[in-house]
């Protein structure tokens, strides 16, 4: 967190006097904050850029705000003040932000933080923000606006300086936002601000110290969106067809598209960051950019429109539609904020998507490979577009100096294994046989089974920096059994050093390699050749095992535990060591096997009707679930079950898979699955589509047999 050298210190009035180390920030005392304030005066615009990120990673991080937050506010206000200071809008873009933080948060109270003394003080110095939204300069001007929406207690004389605001473009758009905040944050002045921004959507003049129309379409989209921001309960059937509109007038006008230029070639990351990590860090960065002026006004119309997957869908075939490069780079993206977020059928956005891989910008070639990786599950209909992509290439895609041809080939290729597809294999083995950004081959060589004698001796031979853990559970998936005397050693030897993460993935390995990998229905267990044929491989790796069933590290026990009852039918051995971890953090995994072993894990029933009403919805599930396949009786499981189905909805990955294995005796969760099958929205916050997907099909399956 160091701000570098070059800095002018001293030049920011008072700021000694503050007792800095007293007061914290989200990496311990604040002392260090005065030298990157004075930092922001320095003439290295390096050294400037460096302290305004390091402002906001210490004292704003993730949008927090600390008593240390509020007390930067005043050498904050006075840097923006003088005209001498360099890259005064960055600095007012920081104090808007705290501001949009402090007063949108103003309620929560929690040991550390500052939101309502940060407010209190910001709104005493709204005074000092209306002159900054007159400065000469057009970014200081632009930057300070949206404080005359959160600061100002004057909401009449707020939205006349909206009203009379002119400017370029970027400073309008920013007008017609701040409108709609001073109106969600005052409601009163709602019906004037909703009449202002309606006159600005139908082409009315900006202002009458100006008196020039709003004439360009984007104005008017931003105005039309805000107008619905404004009242989101009152957003009309024709605000989507206004919109898009709009953005037919936007693409008549735009200027035939012109090249992009290519960034500089892919370099190795620096020496001891691994490659991942890098590949995450640009990630993040490409996320944080937009490309049109349009895109910030179109993400808040999806904000507001929710779960109207339709009109939302409308409206992305028109970004799509662009002709101009950035427009459909950033809808790709809203493409997939929408399927990540909303079940539907969404087959007509991944048809266009895969349009896209065809696109003469490879920027937004590879944006529509990402995303069609990210949702691999729904991405059969583009499975064709993608292998044209990567054969358009070869393998030697894979390893391009090109930044956006070697996303898009990766990408595409990692898309294609998802689906099951030999067609990414020539490119994966390349991947493997180079070590060019193998890890990412690694994760998804299990998915190819088909083409296992060509991965499976690659991946022995994989090095670092791929994980040792993606290399077990590739190996694992594709079956290799092999591979069980070396994961038997790998084992040993983690527990003799008491490394429990290799032990575990070890241990989780082994289990997905035995015999037991099918439901816990005996049935299911003969329609696995594939484990079969594992399981005398897998008994070699008991002694392994059983080594780890007496480590003080319960999570290792757990793991130990469940490959035991996954790789040996006796479950005479197995019980006890089940029962034992009843009585530890490992209650659910514990409950697992012992459902697994069924009615001869009886003596287990006392515990698990105690967990039943455990506090934890997750310690009911697993011993409600794990009650049924041992007594086959759901009396009392059945009600835990849809209760902590209703209370977490995350719940259901473990609900549903126990319902289809009651049978008939499910059908009074009919209700609840209906309704749950309705549900617009994914299961639960983060919920990755394809488990979302493959839930939505075990809930098709339960009520169809029901």
């Amino acid at each position: 967190m160091s701000v570098g050298t070059g800095i002018v210190a001293g030049m920011v009035s008072g700021i000694h006097d503050v007792d800095w180390a007293s007061m914290q920030h989200a990496y311990g005392p604040a002392d260090d904050v005065p030298a990157m304030l004075e930092a922001l005066r320095s003439p290295g615009a390096e050294v400037r850029d460096r302290a305004l990120g390091d402002l906001y990673s210490s004292v704003h991080h993730q949008g927090d705000v600390y008593p240390s937050t509020t007390a930067i506010l005043p050498f904050l206000l006075a840097l923006a003040a003088d005209p001498a200071t360099p890259d005064r809008a960055g600095i007012v873009g920081l104090l808007v932000s705290i501001a949009e933080e402090a007063v949108g948060r103003g309620e929560t109270a929690y040991e550390g933080a500052d939101f309502a003394g940060a407010t209190a003080y910001l709104r005493t110095q709204a005074e000092r923000f209306v002159e900054l939204t007159g400065d000469a300069s057009c970014p200081v001007r632009t930057a300070a606006l949206p404080a005359l929406g959160l600061l100002l207690d004057d909401a009449d004389r707020a939205l006349g300086l909206l009203r009379d605001h002119g400017g370029c473009l970027l400073e309008r758009l920013r007008v017609t936002e701040t409108t709609a905040t001073l109106a969600r944050r005052i409601p009163a002045i709602t019906p004037a601000a909703r009449t202002w921004l309606a006159e600005q959507a139908a082409g009315s003049p900006v202002g009458e110290t100006i008196g020039a129309p709003a004439a360009e379409p984007e104005y008017r989209l931003a105005a039309l969106i805000q107008h619905a921001r404004c009242a989101p309960d009152r957003i009309g059937d024709d605000t989507v067809p206004t919109a898009t509109a709009l953005l037919r007038e936007i693409a008549a006008a735009a200027p035939p598209e012109q090249p992009w230029p290519e960034p500089p070639p892919v370099q190795p990351p620096a020496e001891g960051v691994p490659p991942f990590v890098a590949a995450a860090f640009e990630h993040l960065d490409r996320a944080s950019r937009r490309f049109s002026l349009t895109t910030d006004p179109l993400r808040t119309l999806h904000r507001l429109l929710d779960a109207r997957v339709a009109e939302r869908t409308e409206l992305l075939a028109e970004q799509l539609s662009s002709p101009d490069p950035g427009v459909r780079l950033d809808a790709i993206r809203m493409v997939g904020d929408l399927i990540g977020s909303f079940r539907g059928d969404h087959e007509a956005l991944i048809r266009r998507i895969a349009g896209q891989l065809t696109a003469a910008d490879p920027e937004v070639a590879a944006e529509a490979a990402t995303q069609l990786e990210r949702y691999h599950v729904l991405a059969g209909p583009a499975r064709d577009a993608l292998a044209a992509l990567v054969a358009a290439h070869g393998p030697d895609g894979w390893t391009s100096p090109g930044r956006h041809l070697r996303r898009a080939h990766q990408r595409a290729v990692l898309a294609l294994a998802r689906l099951g597809d030999d067609r990414a294999l020539p490119s994966l083995l390349l991947a493997l046989d180079t070590g060019v950004d193998a890890y990412l081959a690694v994760g998804v060589a299990g998915c190819l089974p088909r083409s296992a004698n060509l991965l499976v001796p690659r991946l022995h031979t994989a090095g670092p920096p791929v994980k040792p853990s993606a290399v077990l559970a590739a190996l694992a998936k594709l079956g290799d059994t092999g591979a069980v005397p070396a994961l038997a050693a790998t084992l040993a030897a983690a527990v003799e050093r008491r490394d429990w993460d290799t032990a575990k993935s070890a241990l989780a390995t082994l289990r997905t390699l035995g015999p037991s990998a099918a439901p816990p229905l005996p049935a299911a267990r003969s329609t696995l050749p594939a484990a079969r044929s594992a399981l005398p491989a897998a008994r070699s790796a008991l002694p392994a095992i059983r080594s780890a069933l007496a480590v003080d590290d319960v999570w290792t026990r757990s793991a130990a535990v469940a490959a035991l009852a996954a790789t040996d039918a006796d479950h005479a051995e197995v019980l006890p060591h089940a029962l034992a971890l009843l009585g530890t953090y490992a209650v659910r995994e514990a409950a697992d096997v012992l459902g697994r072993i069924g009615p001869p894990a009886a003596a287990a029933l006392p515990r698990l009707r105690e967990l039943m009403t455990d506090r934890y919805e997750w310690n009911r599930v697993h011993a409600a679930a794990a009650l049924w396949d041992i007594t086959g009786d759901a009396s009392g499981a059945l009600d835990v079950l849809l209760e902590a189905w209703r209370v977490n909805p995350v719940t259901a990955d473990h609900v549903v898979p126990c319902l289809r294995r009651m049978g008939p005796a499910a059908a009074p969760a009919l209700p609840q699955i209906h309704a749950e099958l309705a549900r617009p929205e994914r299961n639960g916050w983060g919920t990755p589509v394809d488990r979302d997907e493959r839930l939505l099909r075990e809930l098709r399956e339960v009520a169809n047999g029901l």
